[in-house]
């Protein structure tokens, strides 16, 4: 597990459909990409009905772990290619890491660069 170097999970729910722009668009700001799972939403916004039957929508759920350092600018890169400035467009939000294992690779770079 790493030690010294800090990470932060940035959190993106999004309609389906929405995921790949945004992943390319974290990945370009510095992220080693992200997992995506498929979801469903119950908010107020997704109460919709077709010929009286309700719809249930399909969400997407980006799920991107990043250096604290970068943090700010795949959030920043998330938001504008996710327009999730806008209403109903999804919402992001980032959660501190206690503890990660299994990105070695990220670790072992920053010890490479001394940062």
């Amino acid at each position: 597990m790493n030690g010294e170097l800090k990470f932060d999970l940035i959190v993106t729910i999004v309609n389906k459909g929405t995921c790949q722009t945004i992943v390319k668009a974290s990945r370009e700001a510095g992220a080693e990409g992200g997992t995506i799972v498929l979801a469903r939403g119950t908010g107020i916004r997704e109460t919709k009905t077709l010929l009286g039957i309700p719809i249930e929508p399909e969400k997407e759920i980006i799920l991107t772990i990043v250096p604290q350092d970068k943090t700010e600018t795949v959030l920043s890169a998330i938001v504008q290619a996710g327009k999730l400035d806008q209403p109903g467009a999804g919402i992001t939000f980032v959660l501190d890491l206690k503890k990660v294992a299994g990105i070695c690779h990220l670790c072992d770079l920053k010890s490479e660069l001394n940062l």
